[in-house]
């Protein structure tokens, strides 16, 4: 068991100093039991808004037979900052482990108010899907992953229904420009309830800058808020929270996983004990790495066979 943790702490700890490069090291390969070079595709414009090119980057194994499981990455950065690159080191585990991810910017409040990003998001998977031949994805078996403000992007994208009702997320995203279904979410210290954190003791100023005052923003935040949207028959979805995060609180946590348990979606709850907004000790993202693998793998998810 402890030769098992070292080798998984090697790859989650190695793997983000490789990443500027199209091949994976001997010495990662051989932990991680592959022999698959990756090809890097950086910075391919998936829409453009407001004169704001989006651009996205795909990882994927090279050569590989088979639709291979794709990981779509969401960066954090409180909605104002940030960009994909600042978050790269999240893709590790997933790259290291054979699956091909594909990381996304969203536009900031600086760039374009809320819900901007939601709609940015949202169009990335009907990217990936028209990109699944050329790239090899299995879209059937896709994932959706954000971390801290990319935490309810991440359910938002798998959540909003894409055709819209009197209840649901009203002009958030046209029904022809829905993408494939995902699989399932990976939320990591994600807001859930954007208008708890709007006003009252609870106030997070990027929330009050990327909503920007606009007219009924309690509504827009409700609107934006992935709580709103548990449903039967919903992607699964995987919760992974500090209990001591101070700057998303617990509540976030235990209330979606509340919801979606009322809901009957399926889901999983890991509470990192005493840890902060992400920036957990080896340890704790060793945990997560490995909760998340089992997760996924109980969902039929599983990376390339090597």
């Amino acid at each position: 068991m402890l030769i098992s943790r070292l080798v998984e702490a090697a790859v989650f700890l190695a793997v983000g100093a490789i990443l500027g490069s199209a091949q994976v090291p001997d010495g990662l390969r051989s932990a991680v039991g592959g022999n698959h070079a990756y090809d890097v595709v950086s910075n391919i414009v998936y829409k453009v808004a407001n004169n704001y090119e989006l651009r996205l980057d795909v990882y994927h194994p090279h050569a590989v037979p088979g639709p291979i499981p794709v990981v779509m990455m969401i960066h954090g950065g409180d909605w104002i900052s940030g960009s994909k690159d600042d978050y790269i080191h999240y893709a590790g585990s997933y790259i290291a482990t054979g699956f091909a991810v594909v990381n996304v910017e969203c536009r900031l409040g600086k760039v374009s108010l809320a819900p901007a990003a939601v709609k940015d998001c949202q169009r990335a998977p009907r990217w990936i899907g028209v990109g699944a031949k050329q790239y090899n994805f299995d879209l059937e078996k896709m994932v959706v992953t954000g971390t801290s403000a990319g935490g309810p992007l991440a359910p938002a994208t798998g959540m909003i229904p894409a055709s819209t009702g009197a209840n649901e997320c009203a002009n958030m995203i046209p029904p022809n420009d829905a993408g494939p279904k995902l699989t399932a979410i990976i939320n990591i210290c994600g807001i859930t309830d954007v208008a708890d954190l709007l006003q009252g003791p609870k106030l997070r100023t990027c929330v009050a800058s990327w909503l920007g005052g606009q007219p009924n923003q309690e509504d827009l935040a409700s609107r934006l808020s992935p709580l709103t949207y548990a449903r039967s028959g919903g992607p699964a979805e995987l919760t992974i929270h500090s209990d001591a995060d101070p700057t998303v609180p617990y509540s976030h946590a235990v209330r979606l996983h509340e919801v979606l348990s009322e809901a009957g979606v399926r889901d999983q709850w890991m509470t990192v004990q005493g840890g902060g907004h992400g920036g957990f000790t080896a340890e704790q993202d060793i945990l997560a790495f490995r909760t998340t693998r089992s997760f996924l793998e109980s969902l039929g998810i599983r990376a390339i066979s090597h």
